[in-house]
């Protein structure tokens, strides 16, 4: 998921570097969501790892 994230990003640069807005912005926020989806799934995955250890 943060492959999608980083992949959006780099359309969003490219967009912005040639002058596409609409395109730019657009895919700054899918991979603004996408990120902040990866950062969840990754604490909601190290909280499992956690409890499974202790447990």
């Amino acid at each position: 998921m943060l492959g999608w994230a980083l992949g959006f990003l780099v359309i969003a640069l490219l967009a912005a570097l040639f002058g596409f807005g609409g395109i730019a912005s657009a895919s700054a926020g899918i991979a603004q969501i996408l990120f902040f989806i990866f950062i969840i799934m990754f604490v909601v995955s190290l909280v499992i790892g956690l409890v499974r250890r202790a447990g």
